[in-house]
């Protein structure tokens, strides 16, 4: 398995061992666009693997803060509640930079800084920019690809023309 994240065309595609596409989904990557820099609320380029898989049997919009289930379901009456809260559904993927200087290790590591493959409320999703670093994905979607992809699968984010 591997997954291609495409920034410029917002999409997430996954790979089987043979090179054939196995799914593709839209994603919502950085409203600041692609960086490597802690702090920049960007998506790192480059080499990363799955480090992390949190979220196993959880049920569809669970609320995850620092990378535990809060207990709560997501729903509108929620979001309208904490309008500014950054919603972390379902499930994550953590990644982890594997270029060391450029997305690992210093102020440059992609794990350090947090960044996730996860789920995001479907009616505020678009397939457009506007995460804070992390790739959003539809629940459903980032079910699917949690239950394909397993620890250590090669992730490459890239900006293709």
């Amino acid at each position: 398995m591997k997954i291609r994240v495409d920034l410029t065309r917002q999409q997430l595609d996954l790979f089987d061992d043979d090179g054939n596409v196995a799914g593709t989904w839209p994603v919502s990557s950085a409203a600041n666009g692609a960086g490597e820099t802690c702090g920049s609320c960007q998506t790192p380029r480059g080499q990363h693997i799955v480090r992390a898989k949190i979220g196993q049997d959880q049920p569809l919009n669970a609320v995850f803060v620092g990378r535990r289930p809060t207990g709560e379901i997501y729903d509108p009456s929620l979001a309208v509640q904490q309008p500014e809260r950054d919603w972390i559904l379902t499930r994550i993927l953590w990644l982890s930079g594997m270029e060391p200087g450029f997305n690992r290790l210093g102020d440059r590591d992609s794990m350090r800084r947090y960044i996730y493959i996860h789920g995001t409320p479907d009616e505020i999703f678009e397939q457009k920019p506007q995460s804070h670093g992390c790739i959003r994905m539809r629940n459903a979607d980032v079910v699917k690809l949690f239950d394909l992809a397993p620890v250590y699968t090669p992730v490459e984010i890239i900006e293709a023309c």
